[in-house]
This record gives structure tokens, sequence and C-alpha cells, in this order.
């Protein structure tokens, strides 16, 4: 890895590369493998001088793949919400952002881990098929545009980012097609006592990413459910 970070001397480093979820992998290879893979993007890049912007993820909270998800503590959840994960796939993003702050301080490289929510593609956004009244939980009623997701990370390179900043980055309001205090509030049976949310705004927040990247989401599964968009190509 560092042979060729030397050789291309890149300036900036985007590290997207892992296992996406804990389900059909033995859990130490999760692990490893995701954890490994962020050391040693993140230590060559250090090395190089170049700035990362690298994917963590919102399940570094802890929502997803708990066995009984928690009560956020407050909501919105910002940057700062205590991340208290359950599963190999969370864990390791936690400990990705370690090694993130690590380098960031031994190096002075700039560094963006950015948690996205579930990511989602225009004509195919799975999450309009949940039931939100059983299921969706482990992500708070929250999801994100892939085009959003690749906005975020452009910004995320032009921007002047000193040491090591993690950002949320999700859609402007749930996809449960109600209020986000009521379906919060359904499945939990409770609001957090912090809950300044209104509307069907997202549970995460991404004011932080609209501050420091001058970005702010686009699209809504309202549009992007059906739309129909050519696919990816490398040309």
């Amino acid at each position: 890895m560092f042979d060729l970070f030397h050789e291309f001397d890149p300036d900036d480093v985007v590290h997207w590369g892992a296992i996406p979820d804990p389900l059909g992998h033995a859990g130490g290879h999760v692990f490893e493998n995701n954890l490994m893979g962020a050391y040693n993007v993140l230590d060559a890049a250090g090395r190089v001088g170049a700035d990362v912007v690298a994917a963590s993820s919102e399940s570094a909270y802890g929502f997803a793949f708990a066995d009984e998800t928690p009560l956020p503590d407050y909501l919105p959840i910002d940057e700062t919400h205590p991340m208290r994960p359950e599963d190999p796939y969370g864990t390791a993003k936690v400990a990705a952002e370690e090694v993130a702050e690590m380098v960031a301080r031994r190096d002075g490289i700039g560094i963006v881990s950015i948690r996205p929510s579930w990511i989602q593609y225009p004509g195919e956004y799975l999450c309009r098929d949940r039931d939100p009244s059983e299921e969706g939980d482990g992500n708070i009623w929250c999801y994100v545009d892939i085009r959003d997701i690749v906005d975020s990370v452009v910004a995320a390179i032009d921007a002047d980012i000193d040491g090591h900043e993690p950002l949320n980055i999700a859609a402007a309001n749930n996809y449960a097609d109600m209020p986000t205090r009521d379906v919060v509030e359904n499945w939990f049976g409770k609001l957090p006592e912090q809950c300044d949310i209104g509307g069907e705004q997202a549970a995460l927040s991404t004011a932080k990413a609209q501050e420091m990247l001058d970005w702010e989401p686009t699209y809504s599964w309202r549009e992007a459910a059906d739309e129909d968009v050519a696919g990816a190509t490398i040309f």
C-alpha cells in the first residue's frame, strides 16, 4: 500500500472499500477486513501527506444490528452522540475513526469520516418496501441517496479540513412518510427527553456537514424512488 501511495503521491484519497454489513460473514472476518483496510489506507495516506475522505457509518452509533435497538439519547442525532455498537461492523467503524484521529494527529492531514445513513439508489429505494411499524429502527428510519453521498465526498475533498472530522450524511426527511416523533414514539413507546425534531425531519442531523462542507441533501424518496436514471459507467 505505501509503495503505491509513494509512487503516485496523491493529494487526496477516498477510501470506500469494505464489507458493507456483518450479515453473511464471520464476525472476525468483517472486523479484521474493515479495520485493517482502513488502517492501511489511512496510515499510507498520512505518510505521503494526502488528505482522506473515508466511509464510516451510521452503524457506529449502535442502532443497526443491535439485539434490541436502544432509544437514542436525544434527537436529532449529531456526531457527538455516544457510539455503542454491538456488532463487528459498527465496532470496526468506531475503531477506524480512532485510527483516523491518530493519523491526523501524527501526520497533520485532514480526514473526513462520512457516516452515511442507509444508501438508496434512484429507482431502487428498498427503504420504501419497509413497513415503518414493523422495521426501520436500526437506522431510525433514515436513508440517503447515493448521489448525495457522491456530492458529499466531492465537497469533503474540496473543503479545507484540519484534523479528523466525522460527518453524518442523510436525506432531509425520514422514509416512513409520517412525523418522525410519531414513528419513534410508536416504536419505542416514548421519546428522548431532549427531542428537538419536527415534521418528517431526519433523525440524523446533517447540520455539521452543511456548515463544514457547504453541502446539503438534494434527493428525497418522494421523487427518487421511482426515478429512471442511467446506470453508472467508467466512461
